[in-house]
């Protein structure tokens, strides 16, 4: 895995315990529980591009995402590519792969400069054996990812294609906890476009039609919602929205 630093001495203990007590998966450990995971994790940085993970590897590390976005992507032989989730501070990843001992699901890029936790497996399995309240904590994930992917699969089958783009704009709006026009969604057409199955062309165009009925609005690689209630509106409804 490409990166600037792993187990950076100069990361002080002090810090990463700092950084792990307001993580929302490990913040309700016990004292001790949490120095040990301390004990247990690496820091490293990863610039907007490496490769963090890739399809098929070995799931040998839990990651933590403190600073920056991760990209969970597949791709077919033919070059077309499909972003399945997008993962941002307080989040993890790769632990379908660490929980089973399976290969890799999907492609895990850093979609912008990243700061992560990695912890080994081998560390991890045993640690999160011996405390019950973290073990469910990963059921809770393992099942929200499940809803995520039943979403996805329903949206696919049963949305029309500007649904499909509202649901999008939506849940990257819940899950950064944004409110109405008051936070900008990072994240590029083209890369929409891989999130929904449509073409970057068909994007752009229903984008700009939101954006003169000031539901959005278009930034330079980024795009701000500013009426949620329409896209709502649209979305459960499945109308075309032109």
């Amino acid at each position: 895995m490409p990166q600037d630093k792993t187990g950076d001495p100069r990361q002080s203990a002090g810090n990463k315990l700092s950084v792990l007590r307001k993580h929302p998966i490990f913040a309700d450990l016990e004292p001790e529980a949490l120095d040990q995971l301390c004990r247990y994790a690496k820091h490293t940085t990863v610039k907007r591009g490496a490769t963090i993970a890739a399809k098929g590897d070995p799931g040998n590390n839990l990651f933590a995402v403190v600073t920056g976005t991760v990209k969970i992507s597949s791709s077919s032989p033919d070059g077309r590519n499909a972003i399945l989730n997008l993962i941002g501070p307080g989040e993890i990843f790769g632990e379908i792969a660490v929980l089973d001992g399976a290969p890799r699901s999907a492609d895990a890029t850093a979609n912008t400069n990243c700061e992560l936790y990695i912890i080994d497996r081998r560390d991890f399995l045993p640690f999160v054996k011996s405390q019950p309240a973290l073990a469910m904590k990963f059921i809770e994930l393992l099942c929200a990812r499940l809803r995520w992917t039943s979403q996805q699969v329903e949206q696919v089958i049963l949305q029309n294609l500007p649904g499909r783009l509202a649901s999008a704009l939506l849940g990257l709006t819940e899950e950064r906890k944004l409110d109405s026009g008051s936070g900008t969604l990072a994240i590029t057409q083209q890369e929409i476009s891989e999130m929904v199955g449509m073409t970057r062309e068909s994007i752009n165009k229903q984008l700009r039609a939101w954006a003169g009925r000031n539901w959005v609005r278009l930034e330079h690689g980024a795009i701000v919602v500013l009426d949620t209630d329409a896209l709502r509106e649209l979305a459960e409804s499945g109308l075309a929205g032109e």
